[in-house]
This record gives structure tokens, sequence and C-alpha cells, in this order.
């Protein structure tokens, strides 16, 4: 089972169904129906399993598209804070307006 982690504990990850927007692997993608292992700061000593849930829908999505409840409901309160937050956490050059990334729906199981 993968691991999807989280850098924090956002407010969604306390709902029955959450989204979250992760970059396409290169190696495996996710993919719908997939089970997965949520896990808090994956990389530290300080990592916390927060329990298994089901990808239930996987959507590609330019970034300049993410609308204000998408983003809204990842726990932002705008889209232009959530693409300062990408730009933060993964740089300028990976966060472009023709950046994609895949709009995970989970749910836990």
């Amino acid at each position: 089972m993968r691991i999807i982690g989280f850098s924090q504990k956002w407010d969604k990850l306390t709902r029955n169904t959450f989204t979250t927007f992760r970059f396409p692997r290169k190696d495996k993608d996710w993919f719908e129906g997939e089970r997965v292992k949520v896990v808090l700061q994956p990389r530290s000593k300080h990592r916390e399993t927060l329990g298994e849930a089901l990808i239930i829908s996987k959507i590609p999505t330019r970034i300049p598209d993410i609308t204000l409840d998408e983003a809204q409901a990842d726990g932002f309160q705008d889209a232009s804070l959530m693409t300062a937050w990408l730009i933060k956490a993964y740089g300028h050059a990976k966060i472009t307006s023709s950046t994609i990334m895949n709009k995970l729906t989970l749910k836990w199981c």
C-alpha cells in the first residue's frame, strides 16, 4: 500500500471525504480505486499514520483552473493563496500556468 503524505494536519482531514492536489507520478500515478495510507510528516521521525483512504476520483487540473470552491475545500481562502502555498512548497519552476496536478478525492476507509 502506497503512502500519501501531508505536511500538516489540515482541517479537511477530519472530513469523511476530502480532496488534495498532487503532481502526476512518473513511476506509477495515483488511480481511482487505489487504497492508500494517509500519513502526517511521512519523512520525519515524528511521522503519524492517520488511517487508510480510498481514492474515489482523479481529475487532471491545470493550476489556473482551480476554482474558489476547490481551493476552499483544500483548506485555503481562495485559489491565489493556494497557488502561493504551492509556489512556496515546490518553487516557481514547478508551478506555472501550464502545470497540471491531479485533483484527488479520497474517502476514509
